[in-house]
Order: structure tokens, then sequence, then C-alpha cells
């Protein structure tokens, strides 16, 4: 059975393939090591590249893989490299997973995006981050998270957020204050001049194709969105 949905790829010098992993795979760090060891087995095969990890803080900083994904995985919230045959994993189970890719020189990065993280700039921080080795992160892939109809927070604190990121005010189905995280995101990047983004429109809460913390809690798995380039 295919593991990767929701495919999409762009050719040029390399070729550049995106997937979201399917939801019976459990990639969280909360995972049993050996169920998380061979889920990420099943996506190298699939891929044919070598899955690397980030241990995921909702923060803003970004890595750049440089050796295949070799030592443990780093502390951030974005991964970037121009290594083909990498395949660069953000992973989600309501949070946004971010994909970017620049189709002329083959860089990509794969950015996880929750409300902490919308907040403090990852999208536009990880995007920074490749034009400053000369990139030009032209395409980005929204993945599935929880809609802003669905993802009920506090009045205060969709006030703190919305005044960073105005368009992700919400409100949910049943009249209360929401974000929208993805609105956020897609905000973001336009603001940074990028301008084919292309969304999986699925909301994770509310469809049971996808993990979900606000519809599952602590027994909810992880997917992942996947990034990854070869000739």
């Amino acid at each position: 059975m295919r593991v990767l949905r929701h495919r999409d790829r762009i050719e040029g010098d390399l070729v550049i393939e995106v997937a979201f992993t399917d939801v019976s795979l459990s990639l969280g760090d909360a995972a049993d090591p050996a169920t998380r060891a061979a889920a990420l087995e099943q996506v190298a095969e699939e891929s044919g590249a070598t899955p690397v990890l980030m241990h995921q803080v909702h923060g803003a900083d970004s890595v750049l893989v440089d050796d295949r994904g070799a030592g443990p995985a780093p502390s951030c919230d974005a991964l970037y490299t121009s290594q083909a045959g990498v395949a660069l994993l953000a992973r989600a189970a309501d949070c946004v997973p971010v994909l970017l890719a620049d189709p002329v020189t083959g860089w990509i990065g794969a950015v996880h995006a929750g409300r902490p993280g919308l907040a403090a700039g990852v999208v536009p921080a990880a995007v920074a981050a490749l034009r400053e080795h000369g990139a030009d992160p032209s395409v980005a892939w929204i993945g599935p998270h929880v809609c802003g109809s669905c993802y009920e927070v506090p009045a205060e604190l969709q006030a703190e957020v919305a005044a960073l990121v105005p368009e992700a005010r919400s409100t949910t189905s049943w009249g209360t204050p929401a974000l929208d995280l993805g609105a956020g995101v897609r905000a973001q990047l336009e603001a940074d001049g990028v301008r084919d983004v292309r969304v999986v429109g699925a909301c994770t809460r509310e469809d049971p194709t996808w993990p979900s913390y606000r519809r599952d809690g602590d027994a909810a798995t992880r997917f992942a969105g996947v990034i990854w380039s070869h000739p």
C-alpha cells in the first residue's frame, strides 16, 4: 500500500516532489522508536530519498541539512537543503506543514507552523534562510491543518496572534473566537513574494483520515509533509 498522498512535482534541473504521509504511519516524537523507524523506512522506500526529521519546538529557527541527516534531529521548526536525495519532513496533527521549493536551483525547505510558530514568523524566517543561500522559493505547499472554523481559542489569544498576523483572525462554526493558521501562513507567504501557493484542502479535525490533536487528544499520531529532489 502506498503511504504518500497528494503528490505533486516540479521539473527543472532537478525534479522536486512533495507528498503527505498516510494516516497509517506514526511519525510523532511520542511514537515507539521502532514504529517511527518503520514509518521512515516506508517513506524512504516510496520516495527514494533519505528522510530527515526535526525535533519541533514551536519556534522560528531554521537549520541547513548538509550531511544527509546524519546525527540527531535538530531542535528547530524549519529544515532546508540543496542536496538531492534528501527528504525533509515537517510533522503535524493540526499545525500547518509548509513545503518550499526553488524550481531553478533545487533548494527545498520544510516548515512546521503551529500557532506559536505563525506568530513568531517561522515561515518568513525559512524563506529568508533560503534566500540567504541564493535560492528563490517561488513555490509553496500548505498541507492539511485544522481549519479556521474549528480552531477555537480564547479571545485574548486570538487578539494576540491577530495583532501580528491579522489574516489569521477567524470565528468557529459555532460562533466563538478562532484562528485560521492556514490563512495566516498564506498571507505571510504572499507578503514575501511567494505567489505559487498550492493548498491541500483538508481540515484535520473534521477529516478522520488525518491525525488531529484537537479531535483525538494524546491519542493523535502525526503525519508529515515531505519534500525531496532527485535528478
